[in-house]
C-alpha cells in the first residue's frame, strides 16, 4: 500500500479526481495548501498598490492505494496535471509513501480491504 501526495494547480483539481474515478480510484483527500518551489511567487497590483504573493494557491491530494494501483494512479495524476505539452514550472509534485497499516475506523478492518 502506498500513500500518494499530488501537488496540483486549483485548476486540475477536477479533471484529476474525475479521471481518477474512471480507474476506479473512489477515495481521496483534497486540501489547500499555499507554497513555493522554482515558481517564486508573482507581483500584482491592488487598488493602485504592486505587492508580492510569495506562496501560491495549490491543492494536495492526498490518495492511499493498493499496491496495483499505484502506477496507474501516478501516470494519470502527472498526465492531467501537466499545462501545455511539456509542462511547466509550477505544475507540481507527486510523492509516494509507503504504508505500513491501514485501519477501517468504522468496522475495524485492517490490511489492504481497508483501503
Amino acid at each position: 500500500m502506498k500513500l500518494i501526495y499530488a501537488i496540483v494547480r486549483p485548476t486540475k483539481l477536477e479533471a484529476v479526481r474525475e479521471a481518477l474515478e474512471g480507474i476506479g480510484v473512489e477515495r481521496l483527500t483534497v486540501c489547500d495548501a499555499h507554497g513555493f518551489g522554482r515558481q517564486k511567487g508573482h507581483t500584482e497590483t491592488y487598488r493602485g498598490m504592486e505587492y508580492s504573493l510569495n506562496l501560491l494557491r495549490k491543492v494536495v491530494l492526498e490518495i492511499a492505494v493498493n499496491d496495483d494501483y499505484v502506477d496507474r494512479t501516478v501516470e494519470l495524476i502527472e498526465q492531467l496535471a501537466r499545462t501545455g505539452g511539456e509542462g511547466n514550472i509550477g505544475d507540481g509534485k507527486i510523492f509516494q509513501v509507503p504504508i505500513e497499516e491501514a485501519i477501517r475506523i468504522g468496522d475495524g478492518v485492517r490490511g489492504k480491504e481497508a483501503v
